[in-house]
């Protein structure tokens, strides 16, 4: 047994007869250590092919013996430059001899074992045990494989670590250019499928420092779009807690948010609407406030959704939550007896998910589309009130609650699938428009949202008398229907049993005069507004306040048409597609 160093001390400790590599290559170690396993008689053992008479006759000549196990461990180059350290000390913790080694191993594994990670002693021991000390060749590929995916990886960090550590000249230049890199992604979390059952097999997998995921699974399953969900839905309530300074939350699904808002207090007719007695309506956390207004946005929509919470879920959100048709939770932490009522959720198998407020991801995302991997900087740029200084149209004055509103909207729709439109009323999303290839139909699909939001504050709506029997989600379903009112003949036969009084219908005449009443509304849009139909539509559904990118050639004609219905228009200067 040939080992250096500190654990050939620790193996002398429990007893085993131990041979420093110094006295067996007859050469010391040197220049402080860099120098230890560079030696023939080391590769020399580890490369010789068995039964090659020509390398056989090279090993009697320079009396170097066979290797025939390797157990190794790098130096700690990434927890060195993850705890700090100078730069001097980082590039002192590059492993040489250790990745020589694992290649020499590697390399002539028909011979030799290479044994990279404490995970992989009890199936090498098992091995030995059923072999009369021997291993097979398949474990010993299958070793080589790890250890060579391990000699990538560790490369790979070198390397990041240098490319961040260039001159200023070059720093300059590599924030335009993109270096070439590699990447070792490791498997950390496994999924039952990916988008589809047939997709398999499938799994979270990090190519950060030491496996390091930016959350936690703290109860149940996720699958793989729960967990696109979860991760673009934390985004969204972190950057709105750090624009707004006001707890937020999201609802998602498939990749996009129903809704999203901040704690606003809810109006005595939203309380209602949203089925808050008064009683708990005073009694609202802004953790819950900003989840229900999230939630409410799009009732339908979120069935079954994703929740993010900006901030400690308490037990007055979970209560909430747990009334909820919903798959599962994203937070910055739970409150023991939150965590415990979440835990409960749908037999236990609720998504609990804690999410890492410090993590910092790389800022060049990579994605791979059929063969092909597209590289970018990731979409870093924050969102701020200074946005909107830059106001357009003759009425140039944002009150604070548009100007929060019309953060909120934009912050939304940044983590929205494109095109998207978003509008946004007393600090919640009342209309999201996602993925529409033209603007306008975003805003029309937004709008009709939006309509149907306002509509459940109707009297007529409020007043509708269900059934003990018919359960939440039920109720939302039915007043959305009632408000859209084209039913067929069955489907109304069906519909009308949930009631104990068959409701007169809500009428057009009767919606198009409540919806007058609507203002105050903001608009926030990803991309310019290519012409003024939009603004036309808008104006239909309460919106005073707007907010786009701006640069069309058609900025003029739209400016004018807000300036037309008495419109606030702010030009940000940021486009905000997601794809």
């Amino acid at each position: 047994m040939l080992s250096t160093g500190g654990t050939a001390t620790q193996l002398r400790n429990a007893g085993l007869k131990v041979l420093d590599v110094a006295e067996f290559t007859g050469s010391p170690e040197m220049l402080d250590g860099r120098v230890k396993t560079l030696h023939p008689k080391v590769h020399g053992g580890l490369l010789a092919v068995r039964g090659n008479t020509k390398h056989e006759e090279d090993l009697r000549v320079n009396n170097i013996q066979t290797i025939d196990l390797v157990v190794l461990n790098l130096y700690p180059f990434e927890q060195t430059v993850a705890s700090g350290a100078d730069f001097d000390t980082c590039v002192e913790n590059v492993d040489i001899g250790g990745p020589s080694m694992l290649r020499s191993s590697a390399k002539n594994h028909s011979s030799v074992v290479i044994v990279t990670d404490p995970s992989q002693y009890e199936a090498l021991m098992e091995e030995m045990s059923k072999n009369n000390g021997h291993t097979t060749i398949d474990l010993r590929r299958k070793f080589a494989a790890a250890a060579f995916s391990l000699s990538a990886k560790y490369d790979a960090s070198i390397a990041k670590y240098f490319n961040e550590k260039v001159s200023a000249e070059q720093q300059q230049q590599a924030a335009t250019e993109l270096v070439p890199v590699t990447r070792t992604y490791t498997p950390a979390l496994k999924l039952k499928y990916g988008t589809n059952p047939h997709q398999n097999p499938a799994a979270i997998c990090s190519f950060m420092a030491g496996n390091k995921l930016p959350f936690k699974v703290l109860n149940g399953t996720p699958g793989y779009i729960n967990l696109l969900d979860a991760l673009n839905a934390w985004q969204l309530v972190k950057e709105l807690r750090e624009g707004l300074g006001l707890a937020a939350a999201a609802s998602f699904k498939h990749v996009s948010p129903a809704g999203a808002a901040v704690a606003v207090p809810l109006s005595d007719d939203e309380a209602q609407a949203y089925e808050i007695t008064p009683e708990n309506a005073a009694k609202l956390t802004p953790a819950a406030l900003a989840y229900i207004r999230a939630r409410n946005a799009d009732p339908m929509c979120s069935f079954g959704d994703i929740a993010a919470i900006s901030d400690v879920v308490d037990e007055a959100t979970a209560m909430f939550l747990k009334t909820e048709v919903s798959d599962g939770i994203i937070a910055r932490g739970f409150e023991p007896k939150a965590l415990e009522i979440l835990k409960a959720k749908k037999n236990g198998a609720f998504i609990v998910l804690e999410a890492d407020p410090n993590f910092v991801p790389n800022e060049i995302e990579y994605r791979e589309v059929y063969g092909t991997c597209f590289a970018q900087r990731r979409n870093d740029r924050r969102l701020v009130l200074e946005d909107l200084n830059k106001v357009v149209t003759k009425k140039s004055q944002l009150s604070d609650a548009a100007k929060r509103d019309l953060l909120l909207a934009s912050i939304a729709i940044k983590y929205t699938q494109s095109n998207s439109v978003g509008y946004a009323k007393d600090g919640q999303m009342v209309g999201v428009g996602a993925g529409q290839q033209s603007r306008v139909d975003c805003v029309k699909l937004a709008g009709r949202k939006v309509a149907t939001w306002y509509l459940r504050q109707h009297p007529k709506v409020k007043a509708l008398k269900f059934k003990a029997s018919v359960k939440r989600q039920e109720r939302v379903n039915a007043r959305v229907r009632y408000i859209e009112g084209d039913m067929t003949e069955v489907e109304r036969a069906s519909w009308e049993q949930q009631f104990e009084e068959i409701p007169a219908p809500l009428t057009q005449q009767e919606k198009d005069e409540f919806i007058k009443t609507l203002s105050g509304v903001s608009i926030s849009s990803d991309a310019f507004f290519p012409f003024r139909d939009s603004i036309d539509f808008a104006s239909k559904l309460g919106v005073s306040f707007i907010v786009q990118p701006g640069g069309s050639v058609q900025d003029a004609e739209v400016i004018a048409a807000c300036d037309a219905y008495g419109m606030s228009m702010a030009f940000s200067g940021v486009r905000l597609f997601t794809h």
